[in-house]
């Protein structure tokens, strides 16, 4: 297994990390003994970075699980500020919201420490000084080895930077952003950025949340594109891109799966990409692929299919700013409108 650097951490990862969202038993497989099983095959097979988050349900709990007497050898990284529960500050990146997540995190997670903590999404209601702030005693306290952010628009990440060195703050080591051969957005700005501060890229999403498996095709109905939870697998304009995306992977003599993980660590603006298999049979085709390595022509194919920097659709759950989400943040009141 070829180990990489996270940032400038010093902190060495393989270029696939295990993600945990699968393990949550609302969610994926219910059966815990079984996750169990498959985050040992992922450990025994090299991998030594896993990810998970406390608004994954139970899947902490799992992780924690399968890591006793595993601790020291794998790089634990775990995030907060999704919503856990109905309480309004039960969620967030406030001081007072951090200093309580994280402890529920290493109680569940049966650790004493966490190697990576994550703010899960940008939160436009804390002041970026108050997080840091908050993260940066983490760390002093030695419950928190390093800091990132994820999901994070690339001025945001800059902003985060300059309050980090103007305050002596400790500052963000890792970004968690989206990636995929259909969604390559981040190459335009976030990648660059990340590179620019030396933090580590920790991607997600690498199958396009199951469309680059090569099971959804056009004019084919299944269980996986009539699940709500994932809408856009029902996008044409992404199924159109994929069936352009299957003939390159066949004459490469390669799953698609291959093809789209090998493409997301390719990048050398990504330290690891997260795959998250829900069972053994997942993963093992995953790991049959961990050394494949895409050369020149098959890149410049999928850059003709998918030009750099551009996005076929969204991710069902991609972060969007205020700014998209809130009308009144993009319109100027109906009164000044009909005044102009």
């Amino acid at each position: 297994m070829e180990y990489r650097t996270l940032g400038r951490t010093g902190i060495k990862v393989s270029p696939y990390a295990l993600g945990t969202l699968m393990f949550a038993s609302a969610i994926g497989n219910a059966d815990h003994v079984d996750s169990v099983r498959v985050i040992h095959r992922a450990l025994d097979a090299g991998i030594n970075f896993v990810d998970t988050a406390d608004a994954y349900g139970d899947s902490e709990e799992v992780v924690g699980k399968a890591l006793k007497g595993r601790r020291d050898d794998v790089v634990l990284t775990t995030k907060a500020g999704r919503p856990t529960g109905e309480d309004p500050n039960h969620q967030g990146a406030s001081r007072r919201w951090l200093m309580t997540a994280v402890e529920n995190s290493l109680r569940r997670l049966g650790t004493d420490y966490i190697d990576l903590y994550q703010i899960h999404r940008v939160d436009p209601t804390t002041d970026v000084e108050e997080t840091l702030s908050a993260l940066t005693d983490l760390i002093r306290s030695g419950k928190v080895r390093a800091i990132g952010s994820s999901n994070t628009p690339a001025s945001d990440i800059v902003e985060a930077q300059w309050v980090a060195e103007r305050r002596n703050l400790e500052r963000f080591r890792a970004e968690q952003p989206p990636y995929s051969i259909l969604n390559r957005g981040i190459e335009r700005e976030v990648l660059p950025v990340a590179q620019r501060y030396g933090m580590g890229t920790l991607v997600w999403g690498p199958l396009a949340q199951g469309l680059l498996t090569g099971r959804v095709r056009r004019n084919q109905e299944n269980g996986l594109r009539r699940a709500s939870f994932f809408k856009h697998l029902n996008d044409e304009r992404r199924i159109d891109v994929v069936e352009q995306l299957i003939p390159v992977a066949e004459e490469a003599g390669m799953p698609m799966t291959h093809l789209a993980t090998a493409f997301a660590v390719a990048h050398p603006g990504v330290t690891s990409a997260i795959i998250g298999p829900r069972t053994m049979e997942h993963l093992d085709d995953l790991l049959a692929g961990i050394d494949v390595v895409l050369g020149d022509d098959i890149l410049d194919r999928i850059d003709e299919i998918v030009p750099p920097g551009t996005d076929v659709g969204v991710l069902d759950q991609d972060y969007r700013p205020p700014a998209l989400e809130t009308p009144s943040l993009r319109r100027r009141p109906l009164a000044e409108r009909a005044a102009a």
